[in-house]
């Protein structure tokens, strides 16, 4: 099993930026695919983006394209999502999150949440207009 705990969320304006953190604990980190989601009041899970094993691959949704950044860094044991230029819509509590079963290089990690079994307790994002 793995341990996640989020951190670096916050309150921030519109067009800021914020670096959120997902610490990993347990089984080898470099052995799980990782995932951000993120879920708005009232609203279910969204894809925001996903990372391969070794980091080479990424994969974003349609509205992190080109403004969120995933990456991770198997030595710390830990998965980042930088994110820029931040929209009101953006605000949300945003999960990181792992599969349990073996992902090969090169295959999305999935954007369903049901795919990922372990997660976070998340960390609240809230941008202001």
């Amino acid at each position: 099993q793995v341990q996640l705990v989020e951190s670096g969320g916050g309150l921030v304006q519109a067009g800021g930026s914020l670096r959120l953190s997902c610490a990993a604990s347990g089984r080898t980190f470099s052995s799980y695919a990782m995932g951000w989601f993120r879920q708005a009041l009232g609203k279910e899970h969204e894809f925001v983006a996903a990372i391969s094993l070794s980091g080479d691959n990424t994969y974003y949704s349609d509205s992190a394209e080109g403004r969120f950044t995933i990456s991770r860094d198997n030595a710390k044991n830990t998965a980042y999502l930088q994110m820029n230029s931040l929209k009101p819509e953006d605000t949300a509590a945003y999960y990181c999150a792992a599969r349990g079963d073996y992902v090969p290089e090169g295959l999305n990690p999935g954007t369903y949440s049901g795919l990922y079994d372990y997660w976070g307790q998340g960390t609240q994002v809230t941008v202001s207009s």
